[in-house]
């Protein structure tokens, strides 16, 4: 029998390497998410145990989380006409928000549970997906080409490296916990990326987690604790865990104090959605800001933050990671993202598989960060290059500068009071629109559309 032969360059319908090999692709996309993903709500019961002594045991817990990014990965795909492959997590601009919630004190808030109050920071959420849909239909209205006219490569270009950069620190905190396996998940990554033949090449992720995973194993078995004494994998929680349980989903509640709290950070988020879709549109060569439409990626990325705080979730957003696994497997087909949403949704009905996942060691996920979050940022160094973008113009590197520092330097971004509430503007928010006001305001832009069609084709922004 004639063995099949490995499909060359990119792969846009992995229906052509058979339905095991689809399944195998979906497992890697939700590996890839699933650290990032479950530290949300990880985080989010630290603010509050922190701020009311307990932690919300309805809404905004792993599972819940799992079940949210998994459907609202799916409503996104169906508002982008199956075409953009991109996969929704837990958004981390609103910790911000969800910590000033916890720690609110006053009115209806004195004395309230953790369980209400994660029910009003859900109600913000609602209310920051809605503002999203606002501005799709004005990008509707006047047209996406007016609205990139903002966004030049040399303001997106630099965004989208500070969007790899600012995940840097997270990658090395994790690595840094036992460096021995970040390194055997890195290394295991770069050899099946480089060297592996057929299926292996284009799994070079999975692999990493699989066989780092495997040492680890061994390692625990042998008594091997890491460097700071703590145990490498802890399967307490696994086994007081159940087979089948429904996510613990909770209702949201709306209050003025805290939809000002939640709603404006949509403003970050969606200047991140933007960089994120342009960055997916230059790794596939498909210009998804045109088609389907930035309005629809927006709608999108809009209704699946509502659908989330709805059911009691953090808000959802387009994941870097998964961006990172397009441009190292080559495979560029959103049904096999949309398999990685339906295996989010399954765990999130199974305690205890969800549970085993998340004994996953955090320096595995540091070793396979390193890879990932690097080549987001290449990504954009990659734009700024087929721009062809003249850094020897003083316009030109003061924005650069100021975005550069702007991403990088406000590591706790800015917070500032509207209203007697609390809002925080997240590193990238903030290097996003200061990249977009002096773009506009400094003289001598030298970019226009069309013009360098090569440049706007690797960019994601061609033809519009």
């Amino acid at each position: 029998m004639e063995k099949k032969q490995q499909p060359a360059g990119p792969i846009r319908d992995a229906r052509s390497l058979g339905v095991p090999k689809m399944l195998i692709l979906g497992l890697q996309h939700m590996f890839a998410m699933f650290g990032a993903t479950i530290l949300v709500p990880i985080l989010i019961a630290s603010y509050f145990k922190d701020a009311v002594g307990e932690a919300p045991t309805t809404g905004l817990t792993v599972a819940v989380t799992l079940f949210c990014a998994g459907i609202g990965t799916l409503i996104f795909h169906v508002c982008a006409k199956m075409k953009v492959p991109a996969f929704l997590g837990s958004s981390f601009a609103f910790l911000g928000g969800f910590s000033t919630i916890a720690s609110l004190n006053d009115g209806i808030y004195n004395g309230m549970s953790a369980n209400d109050k994660a029910a009003y920071a859900c109600g913000g959420i609602v209310v920051a997906g809605l503002i999203y849909l606002v501005v799709a239909l004005v990008i509707k209205a006047v047209g996406v080409k007016r609205v990139m006219h903002f966004l030049p490569p040399v303001v997106t270009g630099p965004v989208i490296i500070c969007i790899g950069l600012s995940l840097a620190g997270s990658a090395i905190n994790n690595a840094k916990t036992n460096w021995g396996l970040a390194l055997i998940a890195l290394a295991v990554i770069v050899i099946f990326n480089i060297w592996g033949k057929g299926m292996f090449r284009i799994i070079p992720i999975l692999m990493g987690v699989l066989i780092s995973y495997g040492v680890a194993l061994i390692l625990h078995a042998c008594g091997v604790t890491n460097p700071d004494g703590s145990a490498i994998l802890n399967f307490t929680e696994v086994s007081k865990a159940a087979w089948i349980g429904l996510p613990h989903f909770q209702l949201p509640k709306f209050d003025v104090t805290a939809i000002l709290v939640m709603a404006p950070i949509s403003i970050a988020t969606m200047m991140e959605h933007v960089g994120d879709i342009s960055a997916i549109s230059a790794t596939t060569g498909n210009n998804y800001l045109a088609d389907p439409g930035l309005h629809r990626t927006l709608l999108g990325d809009g209704l699946a933050t509502s659908v989330a705080g709805l059911f009691g979730g953090p808000a959802n957003t387009t994941y870097g990671e998964n961006t990172g696994v397009l441009e190292l497997s080559k495979v560029y087909d959103p049904r096999v993202i949309r398999l990685a949403a339906v295996y989010a949704i399954i765990i999130s009905f199974i305690p205890k598989l969800s549970d085993l996942i998340g004994t996953m060691p955090a320096s595995i996920i540091g070793g396979v960060s390193f890879m990932l979050y690097g080549m987001i940022s290449a990504i954009g160094v990659r734009n700024i290059v087929e721009n062809k973008v003249d850094l020897t113009k003083s316009r030109n590197l003061i924005i650069c500068a100021v975005i550069f520092v702007s991403g990088l330097g406000f590591q706790s971004g800015i917070t500032f009071h509207v209203g007697g509430a609390t809002v925080t503007l997240t590193a990238l928010a903030i290097a996003a629109i200061a990249g977009i006001l002096l773009n506009a305001i400094l003289p001598g832009n030298d970019y226009q559309f069309g013009v360098n069609e090569e440049g706007d084709e690797n960019r994601g922004v061609h033809n519009i």
